[in-house]
């Protein structure tokens, strides 16, 4: 359900410009030493992704999926390469300016939720705008209509221990959609969840899809990964494939 037209809502400071691809990745690395043995999670990774994407990131255990979602959402740093989000070159940033861009630009959607146990789903979804300084009528607001385009205007009022698993995570969708991010992360969004209420969340995420973000989905879900408008495939730290879901093929996939 859009925003409606007389709700009070401000455009955060550092809201998408669309004019060109949403993430830049070149000749990502991440190193990691173990011991006399150094691990390359990421051994040079190039990719770019625009606005209005949907892509799953596969891989099996090991093979830097996970590694590469960190540092799409600015939690870790590449050991070399350079990362652009809408335009900026994350590395260049101060921590004050990636704790801002973590919070305003970029979403996360956990497989564990992260929903806090006492306060309702409206007071969950506007925590990130209370870290952005947002006022309290306007976080309302804005967490509200969030709550209806995942289909939960009904729960507003409730706490996580009053909702089902799959209604527990499209809180946190929510959470993750309010403040209008150019990316949004999801990390095995079903990984908690029955078949059915999966892909009842899937159905979700495909209808969230939108010319204003990129939707990046982490996932071991081959079916899951097949209904992402795009597959990368990682396989020891580079991409093994990049394309059309339905082209990629079963060894890859399963590799």
């Amino acid at each position: 359900m859009p925003v409606p037209e007389n709700a009070s809502v401000r455009i955060p400071a550092a809201a998408p410009t669309l004019t060109g691809p949403c993430v830049e990745l070149a000749g990502i690395e991440r190193h990691y030493r173990l011991g006399d043995e150094v691990v390359r999670a990421l051994d040079g990774v190039d990719l770019t992704l625009r606005y209005g994407e949907h892509v799953a990131i596969v891989g099996t255990s090991g093979s830097g999926k996970s590694t590469l979602l960190q540092i799409l959402g600015c939690i870790d740093s590449p050991t070399a390469g350079r990362y652009r989000l809408d335009g900026e070159d994350v590395g260049a940033l101060s921590e004050s300016r990636l704790a801002e861009v973590r919070n305003r630009r970029i979403g996360f959607v956990f497989q564990s939720f992260h929903l806090l146990p006492r306060a309702t789903a409206t007071r969950n979804v506007e925590l990130p705008l209370v870290y952005a300084g947002v006022s309290a009528r306007e976080r309302r607001e804005r967490a509200l209509a969030a709550l209806a385009d995942v289909g939960l205007s009904d729960r507003a009022r409730s706490r996580p221990d009053q909702l089902s698993g799959g209604q527990r995570q499209r809180v946190a969708i929510a959470r993750a959609l309010v403040t209008r991010p150019a990316i949004l992360l999801a990390d095995e969004p079903t990984g908690n969840l029955d078949a059915r209420t999966g892909a009842g969340i899937l159905d979700l995420f495909v209808s969230l899809r939108s010319p204003e973000r990129a939707l990046v989905m982490v996932t071991h879900d081959s079916a899951l990964a097949r209904r992402a408008l795009r597959l990368v495939a990682l396989r020891g730290g580079r991409i093994a494939y990049d394309g059309d879901p339905a082209g990629c093929p079963e060894d890859v996939l399963h590799a």
